[in-house]
């Protein structure tokens, strides 16, 4: 069975950062390309970054851009989310995804003073 399961996330002062891990069982993580998502509370969920099966294509967000770098260790059958520069408007659940239709359970990053 698919498992994708977030950690990482937490409580930071705008301008920290926080690195999010999802780990990946089940399928054969290799193949398959990963996206990162986050959903504030009222607000749809929205796209934040994306990384091709390798690891060598990336694509993100307008909205954190140059702040967040996504990436993966397929050896370790995790991908990850290196967010810096956070902001306030960055408070929301992140959760991970192979292909919008298996999801992790989500980690709560907070960005407050």
């Amino acid at each position: 069975q698919v498992q994708l399961v977030e950690s990482g996330g937490g409580l930071v002062q705008p301008g920290g950062s926080l690195r999010l891990s999802c780990a990946a069982s089940g399928f054969t993580f290799n193949i398959y390309a990963m996206r990162w998502y986050r959903q504030a509370p009222g607000k749809e969920r929205e796209l934040v970054a994306f990384i091709s099966n390798a690891g060598g294509s990336t694509s993100y967000a307008d909205f954190v851009k140059g702040r967040f770098t996504i990436s993966r260790d397929n050896a370790k059958n995790t991908v990850y989310l290196q967010m810096n520069s956070l902001k306030p408007e960055d408070t929301a659940v992140y959760y991970c995804t192979r292909d919008g239709k298996y999801w992790g359970q989500g980690t709560q990053v907070t960005v407050s003073s």
